[in-house]
């Protein structure tokens, strides 16, 4: 069975993503909602939804998102039972009509060939009322190849399209970043555990991007970049083995450029990064940073 969490703060848009959920035409899930001690009560709205869908309503009487998001997901998944599959969706985001449906129709052929499952997505642009088309992807595909895509600008991703299993997730958890940015991001890459993402096109997960949530907002820079910088020396670190030789060398790039960024490009870092280049076997790349950080040659990756 497949559980929706539902870390809830947010009142604005949290209708629409109940109407979404009783307008689901298969009702083979549950929701777990956790109330993160939000000023506005939902109450309201789950009694109008009473009936109509499986649903938790737990309140905790202290804020943690504010501090640490990762954490208030991992609260709101503490209530899940023996459900297999779980998806985390936002206060803002709703899900297209069929989406539970087709998740059961394509059951069969992902259950134990991967860990990760992805929806299509349609982004909200709620500043000028606009909705993207739909971001559809390859039916299996490397993890890997799918964050490289994202960071290219050649696909998008955010938490809410996403269901894995739960036993994945109990083994690595969510990594704590700053703000929860890049948490999802490295969860896929741990949580596949070299198995392929599974893609369902047949449905869509509606992403919505405005200044009340944290993907829209411009006054917390300086707390993604802190996140982008842990997650680009994890990644490095842990997982650079799983990319490509090309991918290899523009991971590293960015790690550098990042640094650079922050004010953290030390001569410790200039030289931690020729290790793990040299390390990965990067020939042309080595001679390129060192070219860059020591001759000031002007080049990339």
């Amino acid at each position: 069975m497949l559980a929706i969490v539902i870390p809830y703060y947010k009142s604005t848009f949290f209708k629409e993503t109940l109407m979404s959920l009783a307008n689901q035409t298969n009702k083979n899930f549950k929701v777990y909602i956790g109330d993160d001690a939000s000023p506005e009560n939902p109450k309201l709205f789950l009694k109008e939804f009473q009936g109509t869908f499986n649903f938790e309503y737990h309140r905790f009487e202290t804020n943690l998102g504010s501090t640490s998001l990762v954490k208030q997901w991992e609260r709101c998944i503490d209530f899940v039972k023996d459900e297999l599959w779980i998806m985390i969706l936002g206060d803002d985001d709703y899900l297209e009509f069929n989406a539970v449906e087709a998740f059961y129709n394509n059951h069969k052929m992902f259950n134990t060939n991967s860990h990760v499952v992805k929806f299509a997505s349609r982004l909200i642009n709620q500043e000028r009322n606009e909705i993207s088309k739909s971001f559809t992807h390859p039916m299996w595909e490397k993890t890997t190849t799918a964050f490289y895509k994202k960071i290219n600008e050649l696909t998008r991703s955010s938490l809410s399209e996403y269901v894995f299993n739960i036993n994945s997730y109990k083994k690595y958890k969510f990594n704590n970043f700053p703000l929860a940015w890049y948490s999802d991001d490295m969860a896929w890459i741990e949580f596949s555990e070299d198995k392929l993402i599974f893609c369902i096109n047949e449905s869509n997960v509606y992403i919505r991007n405005s200044n009340e949530n944290i993907s829209g907002r411009t006054d917390n820079l300086l707390k993604k970049e802190e996140a982008k910088l842990l997650f680009y020396k994890k990644l490095a670190k842990k997982h650079l083995c799983k990319f490509s030789y090309s991918q290899k060398s523009q991971i590293l790039f960015r790690l550098e450029t990042i640094f650079k960024y922050n004010n953290q490009l030390t001569l410790k870092n200039k030289m931690y990064i020729g290790w793990l280049i040299i390390k990965n076997g990067l020939i042309y790349a080595f001679i390129k940073f060192v070219g860059r950080r020591f001759f000031k040659f002007k080049n990339s990756y």
